[in-house]
């Protein structure tokens, strides 16, 4: 996975609470058996018609936010199926960074694991910059290692993250990496584990 120490995005604003993950990334795109690939399936029944055309009413669609890194919602994010799917579909469409004002207790893990930054702030705090991101094309920045959110009109505001998980994602590790920091110890017990 790739680090995440200091993160400078583009942010798109999607002003909905509850959304869950099979809004996110619907059941019948289940069916891949790599990471890759579920970015086009993003927010599908919202971002396409029945005729699986792209929908003009869903603001994803709009071109300025194809470039979008940070993803802005409302209470309650990743809520409904423990599926991984979910985080592996934003990553895949560019988001590296989610902001919420809370996030079901899986899905937020979820992300930790897959190299995706959930970060909680208040819903005041939330609904400010879905509010900025609506009014223009609206970059903020994330520092993992100050644990601060802020942008260049003054915004700025604090939030926490296990230290655990906090430091998988600053070193661009998931639970396999962790496990090989320990290589060392791992090749001496093999050395003298005996097997029968």
């Amino acid at each position: 996975m790739e680090p995440i120490r200091q993160h400078t995005g583009l942010v798109y604003p999607l002003n909905r609470a509850n959304v869950d993950t099979d809004q996110i990334i619907p059941k019948q795109f289940l069916k891949r058996i790599s990471r890759q690939g579920f970015g086009k399936f993003l927010f599908y029944n919202w971002r396409y018609d029945e005729n699986e055309e792209p929908r003009k009413d869903f603001s994803l669609n709009n071109p300025k936010y194809q470039r979008a890194t940070i993803l802005v919602a409302g209470e309650n994010f990743g809520c409904g199926s423990s599926r991984e799917h979910a985080p592996w579909a934003l990553q895949d469409f560019g988001f590296r960074i989610i902001i919420a004002s809370s996030f079901a207790d899986i899905f937020y893990n979820n992300c930790t694991k897959n190299g995706i930054l959930p970060v909680k702030l208040t819903d005041q705090e939330a609904q400010q910059l879905i509010k900025n991101a609506e009014a223009s094309d609206y970059e903020l920045t994330v520092d993992l290692e100050a644990k601060k959110v802020y942008d260049r009109e003054g915004f700025s505001a604090d939030f926490d993250l296990a230290a655990y998980q906090r430091e998988m994602l600053l070193n661009g590790w998931d639970d396999i990496s962790v496990t090989l920091t320990h290589s060392d110890k791992i090749d001496q017990f093999e050395k003298t584990h005996v097997v029968y």
